[in-house]
């Protein structure tokens, strides 16, 4: 195997904790590689004004891949609240380091596989018309444009004048909201560019081709959000027809996708998706195959950036409990994606195949796996530690 340098972001929470297992788990592998620590999170807004410093930046500018825990991010008030008082005043605003971390660096592909494991308690199940319970098999891959849409930060509360007179443009602008006080109004920008929606669409398809799915889904809203959900279905029409014409292309709306994904969720394969309903579908998708403990993400940027992270949260309380209890698998199955992006596929197999094993055998769970409240008293109750658990899968790994 060839060394690599990682950058190894902890984050805030259980970021650190979770990381920490999956490194664990890499090292037992067999794969090696030098990790550099960065600083990202919570702790360098309250005390720096920057959540996501330079030096930072630079590290994954100069190694190209990094593998991310998880962060906080609070209101603006209670953000404004914890900074350290000594640099309230002087213009610092909070923004949320991973996003910024996905603006910077154009981190504009981001792809969340939900793929069920056999045994895993947690995995959607329904009755047939004979009553006789079935459990689908779920594999899917959302393919979420990860810098656009609602959450480009392209947002005023009491807009400038000058935003307030281009709105005022727009008929529809004016017929329902004309006469609202400009100081009572609030407006975020969903901006969608062709350039960014081809290049998630092209992503989405060639991943479809080249693992064996037989359909495309995209999953917005064009009936109703017109310009830009209307984009994405334009251009993905343009390109299924140019370039990947043995590929089905499908067309559902968010609401009806939520409906869809709990009636037949084995029908869907690739689904694409503009950044706000990419994250609300994979999230939807992530509690079918047992929540966000198994939901593992990467971003990628076109010129060679790669981030890896689990789609969880820093669930901070939890970070504070003397023996960790959660799952470590999100953060584990996203090495995974490391090692498949850097062309380890056989390492990665192996890990997968570990954790498959230690879910169907069933004596080692963590306590969302066991339905348990997330409390230190889990433990007591038979659930496993995070150490456990990543002990289990490391014993299994061959």
């Amino acid at each position: 195997m060839t060394k690599r340098t990682i950058v190894a972001l902890p984050g805030d929470g259980i970021g650190s904790i979770v990381l920490k297992q999956a490194l664990r788990v890499l090292e037992a592998s067999g794969f090696k590689a030098d990790y550099i620590y960065g600083d990202i999170g919570w702790q360098f807004w309250c005390k720096e004004g920057n959540p996501l410093p330079q030096r930072t930046l630079d590290l994954i500018k100069k190694h190209k891949i990094a593998l991310f825990g998880a962060i906080t991010s609070k209101p603006k008030e209670e953000a404004m609240a914890e900074l350290d008082p000594s640099l309230r005043g002087k213009g610092f605003v909070y923004s949320s380091p991973i996003v910024g971390l996905r603006q910077k660096f154009n981190l504009d592909i981001c792809v969340r596989p939900c793929k069920s494991y056999k045994g895993n308690p947690l995995n959607f199940i329904r009755r047939d018309s004979g009553g006789l319970i079935e459990e689908p098999n779920i594999d899917v891959v959302i393919f979420r444009q990860n810098t656009e849409c609602m959450y480009s930060g392209v947002e005023w509360t009491n807009p400038p004048e000058q935003v307030y007179q281009a709105l005022m443009t727009h008929p529809k602008f004016v017929e329902n909201f004309g006469k609202v006080p400009v100081e009572e109004l609030s407006v975020s920008a969903r901006i969608f560019t062709k350039k960014a929606t081809e290049r998630i669409l092209s992503a989405a398809f060639d991943h479809a081709r080249k693992f064996g799915y037989s359909s495309v889904t995209v999953c917005e809203k064009p009936n109703v959000i017109r310009e830009t959900s209307g984009l994405m279905w334009k251009l993905a029409k343009e390109i299924q027809k140019s370039s990947f014409p043995e590929i089905k292309l499908l067309n559902t709306n968010i609401d009806a996708q939520m409906m869809w994904l709990t009636k037949n969720p084995e029908d869907y394969g690739v689904i694409v998706a503009g950044n706000m309903f990419g994250d609300i579908a994979s999230d939807a998708f992530a509690g079918l195959i047992g929540g966000l403990g198994f939901a593992c993400s990467a971003q990628f940027s076109s010129d060679g950036i790669a981030v890896f992270e689990p789609t969880h949260g820093s669930a901070p309380k939890y970070a504070e409990y003397e023996v960790p209890i959660v799952n470590p698998i999100a953060m584990i199955e996203s090495a995974c994606m490391l090692l498949d992006y850097i062309e380890e596929k056989s390492t990665a197999g192996r890990i997968r195949k570990a954790i498959a094993d230690i879910i169907q055998e069933g004596k080692v769970r963590t306590y969302d796996m066991m339905k348990m409240k997330g409390s230190p008293e889990a433990i007591e109750n038979g659930a496993a530690s995070t150490i456990q658990m990543t002990d289990a899968i490391i014993s299994r790994i061959r």
